[in-house]
C-alpha cells in the first residue's frame, strides 16, 4: 500500500507547519485542537433547512443534542450520530459538517448525541448516554418528528464503537428496532496489542493514539474485555442491524474494523463494506481535504437512503434546499 497523494500533502503540510500529536497535549489543548482541526477539513459548511440544539434526558442528566433537518413536514428517518474523538474529546460540533452533508445527500434527520466524556467519566458513562438519548428519540418520536419505523444509528471512530454498542444493548432490550448502523473505522477491540499497520508517524494517527484515548476510556483496564467496550468480543452478532463498515488502510484500526464487518457477515447481517487503502483515520470527517472522504460520505449515504427506502429523487430534492 501507498499513502494517497493528498494524504502525503496534508501530513507534509502539518509537519512543515509544527503540527504536534494529541497525545503530548493536556485535554483542554487535545480538545480544542481536534475541534480546529475538524472545522478546517470539512469544507464548505453545507446549510440544511434547520438546525436544532436541545437536550434529552441522560443517565446522570440532560444530555445535549443537535438536530439537523430537510425540508419537508411529518415524521423523518433518523440517524442518531455518535462523533468520534476517542471517547475523550468532541461534542455535538465535532460531528457537524459530517451531519450537514449526510443530511443534503440523504433526505433524512440526523440527531447527535453530547455523551459524557472520560477521563471525567470513564467506561460505561458515554455508551449509557448514547442508549438513553436513543431510547428517548424512539419513546417520543412523534415529538423529535422520527419515523420509529426508520432509525438508525452510526458513528466516526469512538462513536462507531458507541453505535455497536448501542446495537447490542437495543438488542438485548427488544428494542428500539434500528434499521441501518453506520461504522466509521470503530473501534471494536480495545485490548492492548500490535495492530498490523502499526507506526509510530507522529504526523498520523497511531498506536500511541489508540493507546492514549483507550487510557482515558477505559478507567479499569480489564473493562477491555466487555463486549459494550470491544463489540469485536461479543458472543453472538445475529440480528444486529444492517451494517455499513468504512475503513482506512493506514490506520491501526483497519484490521479490526474488518474484522468485525467479516464476524457480522458470518452471523447473518447484511453487511456492506468501504475499505480506503491510501488513506488513514479521519479521513471521513475531511472531505475539504481528501476526496475519499467525500466518496466516503457519499457512498455512506447510499447505504442510509437503501435502508431508510429514501429515493434518489428524494435525496436530490433535499440537497442544496436548506437555508439554515
Amino acid at each position: 500500500m501507498t499513502l494517497d497523494p493528498q494524504v502525503v500533502a496534508w501530513r507534509a503540510a502539518r509537519a512543515a507547519a509544527g503540527t504536534v500529536p494529541l497525545y503530548t497535549q493536556t485535554l483542554a489543548q487535545a480538545r480544542a485542537a481536534d475541534l480546529a482541526a475538524i472545522r478546517a477539513g470539512s469544507g464548505v459548511v453545507e446549510p440544511v433547512a434547520e438546525v436544532r440544539d436541545t437536550t434529552v434526558p441522560g443517565p446522570a442528566g440532560p444530555l445535549p443534542v443537535r438536530i439537523h433537518r430537510p425540508d419537508g413536514d411529518g415524521p423523518l428517518p433518523t440517524l442518531v450520530y455518535f462523533f468520534g474523538g476517542g471517547w475523550t474529546l468532541g461534542s455535538v460540533d465535532t460531528a457537524d459538517g459530517i451531519c450537514r452533508r449526510l443530511v443534503n445527500l440523504t433526505g433524512a434527520q440526523t440527531v447527535t448525541v453530547g455523551y459524557r466524556l472520560a477521563p471525567e467519566h470513564p467506561f460505561p458513562a458515554a455508551v449509557e448516554d448514547c442508549h438513553a438519548a436513543l431510547r428517548h428519540l424512539a419513546a417520543h418520536a412523534a415529538e423529535f418528528r422520527v419515523d420509529p419505523d426508520r432509525l438508525a444509528v452510526g458513528g466516526d471512530s469512538a462513536g462507531g464503537n458507541l453505535a455497536a454498542a448501542v446495537t447490542l444493548l437495543a438488542r438485548a432490550d427488544g428494542g428500539p428496532r434500528l434499521a441501518a448502523q453506520l461504522l466509521v473505522y470503530p473501534n471494536t477491540d480495545q485490548r492492548p496489542g500490535h495492530r498490523p499497520g502499526d507506526d509510530e508517524d507522529p504526523m498520523l494517527f497511531n498506536r500511541h493514539s489508540v493507546g492514549w484515548y483507550r487510557g482515558h476510556y477505559l478507567a479499569d483496564p480489564g473493562d477491555a474485555a466487555h463486549p459494550l467496550a470491544s463489540p469485536l468480543l461479543a458472543e453472538d452478532l445475529s440480528g444486529l442491524p444492517p451494517a455499513f463498515v468504512v475503513t482506512a488502510g493506514y490506520d491501526p484500526l483497519c484490521a479490526e474494523g474488518e474484522r468485525y464487518a467479516s464476524r457480522l457477515r458470518e452471523a447473518g447481517v447484511p453487511t456492506e463494506t468501504a475499505h480506503y487503502p491510501g488513506m488513514v483515520h479521519g479521513f471521513f470527517a475531511m472531505p475539504g481535504v481528501f476526496d475519499a472522504g467525500r466518496q466516503a460520505q457519499e457512498r455512506a449515504a447510499a447505504f442510509l437512503r437503501r435502508r431508510f427506502g429514501l429515493d434518489t429523487a428524494h435525496a436530490e430534492a433535499a440537497t442544496g434546499a436548506g437555508h439554515g
